[in-house]
């Protein structure tokens, strides 16, 4: 057995022709979707990056307890599970810049081998001690530089001046690498790639070419990457950013099609599984916002969309599936590939059952990001629910390794720590109680401190799949209320939790 993970980073599911997107020409995801089975009702669980990627790693939600931050020592992460209980081969291919960072430094160290590319978006690339500061600035508009050395936008200037052809991008590369890897071990048996690129995140840097099937009436400097937050920009400054998008998820679906290229030429179909999907989604202006984590995780965020393919479910290429499947499903998904048995602290479930048939394997999912809304679906219904205030407190980080994403914890944060006793998920390790309060650097990125619009709202995403009218049915509230406890228990969630949400009478007596 051998398998391809291809992971995109926001990836807004509904600019897909293949799921009914309209304004940008994807013709590689609808052959995907011709090749593989396609998944309709799939759900994040904890976002953003990290997080969502320690899920990938782990098979479990992790957002309840912690923010941003490392696989933890107890952690199962998958491609170890891999090599032990198979001896499968792992290797990870990425531009993923937030790998070597403070917060994600131990997850491509799970990997037999790894190649990291450089220069996406805040990477500390390339040194320039002196840049001509007037030339760098006047090609960006001012919403997107700087000059102080260590801003996002500083890193991403530098990095793309260096970007001048199509081979230099970094997701032409990591397909380039993928290719490489391909040529050399497609004969080979027994190994697992994870080739995975930050595109199309933000900023929307798209090589030459791809902007001209998306002409706007822009004329200022470089504007590619919108705000997290709500929509101020004018009409003209919307259609260039989206234009962007467009362009910058057109240079994707063009790298997807050689890999798909080499899976007809070689015939990989026949003995190669094959998973694409991305993180999280991403707002492009609906619900006049941009982006995605301090707002509430609208289905342009947390509906994603997912591909399979597996050699033995062949005769299932073009069908899709409308149970309902998260995240966590993958790791499970992935040992199942190899016959390795699963750690008793996974919540998800394996896919290659739904490929045989469309079958039930979730009642409910949980999602969301450390200190806002928890959420819930049951495939129909989404449910987000916040605390009375925002900011009341019960709120605490949950860890072994105190890093958040660029930064570890600082002192003043770690001074108010306590030791906790361990959850059933850590293997009877106690863990470090951090509060989570404004000393925390991520309570105000996109934590309690960064959320607007905190209001508890329900909808029938079957009546109105774009969210756009909340609905009142106490039944169906209190029904949700249930099953968010049930899933919260299974997770076993901080008792604090229940308190912060108002969830203690759904508790069992």
């Amino acid at each position: 057995m051998k398998a391809v993970f291809l992971l995109f980073d926001s990836l807004n599911r509904l600019s897909l022709e293949c799921y009914g997107g309209d304004t940008v020409k994807t013709p590689n995801f609808k052959r995907l979707a011709e090749r593989t089975v396609t998944f309709d009702t799939h759900y994040c669980g904890s976002l953003p990056c990290m997080p969502a990627r320690r899920e990938i790693m782990t098979g479990r939600v992790n957002f309840i307890h912690r923010s941003w931050g490392p696989v933890e020592p107890f952690d199962n992460a998958y491609p170890e599970q891999l090599a032990a209980g198979a001896g499968v081969y792992s290797h990870l291919i990425t531009d993923h810049q937030h790998y070597w960072e403070d917060g994600g430094a131990t997850y491509h160290t799970r990997f037999d081998s790894c190649e990291l590319v450089r220069g996406q978006e805040s990477d500390p690339w390339k040194a320039i001690v002196d840049p001509d500061w007037d030339k760098i600035k006047s090609k960006y508009h001012e919403s997107q530089n700087g000059t102080k050395p260590r801003t996002k936008f500083v890193r991403s200037m530098f990095s793309r001046e260096l970007q001048n052809e199509e081979a230099d991008y970094p997701t032409v590369q990591c397909f380039d690498e993928a290719l490489d890897f391909l040529e050399v071990n497609h004969d080979a048996d027994n190994w697992f790639l994870h080739l995975e690129v930050f595109d199309p995140h933000e900023p929307f840097d798209a090589p030459p070419g791809f902007r001209e099937a998306y002409p706007t009436g822009w004329t200022g400097p470089i504007l590619d990457w919108p705000p997290n937050g709500p929509v101020n920009e004018s009409p003209e400054m919307i259609e260039e950013l989206r234009a962007n998008y467009a362009a910058i998820l057109a240079h994707c679906d063009k790298q997807l099609g050689r890999l798909l290229d080499y899976f007809d030429e070689h015939d990989l179909w026949k003995d190669t599984a094959l998973v694409v999907s991305t993180d999280h989604g991403f707002l492009m202006g609906e619900h006049d916002q941009w982006a995605k984590l301090v707002m509430p995780c609208y289905e342009e965020v947390a509906h994603l969309p997912l591909f399979v393919h597996h050699p033995e479910y062949r005769s299932a290429a073009g069908e899709r599936r409308k149970a309902l499947t998260q995240t966590i499903d993958l790791m499970p998904t992935f040992l199942d590939m190899f016959d390795v048995d699963l750690p008793k602290e996974v919540e998800g479930t394996s896919l290659l059952k739904v490929l045989e048939k469309d079958e039930t394997i979730h009642d409910g999912a949980l999602y969301g990001v450390f200190g806002a809304a928890i959420n819930v679906t049951d495939g129909r219904y989404t449910y987000f629910l916040y605390p009375d205030d925002i900011h009341c407190g019960d709120l605490y980080q949950y860890t072994l390794m105190p890093t958040h994403m660029v930064t570890r914890f600082s002192v003043d944060e770690l001074q108010e720590s306590s030791l906790a006793a361990p959850f059933d998920w850590t293997k009877g390790v106690p863990l470090l109680k951090v509060p989570s309060t404004p000393k925390s650097p991520q309570y105000s990125r996109h934590g309690s401190g960064a959320q607007f619009d905190c209001n508890t709202k329900l909808y029938d995403v079957q009546a109105d799949p774009l969210q756009q009218n909340p609905i009142e049915d106490k039944g169906v509230e209190e029904r949700l209320r249930g099953l968010m406890v049930d899933l919260m228990i299974k997770n076993d969630a901080p008792p604090e939790t229940y308190r912060r949400f108002g969830l203690e009478d759904y508790l069992p007596r």
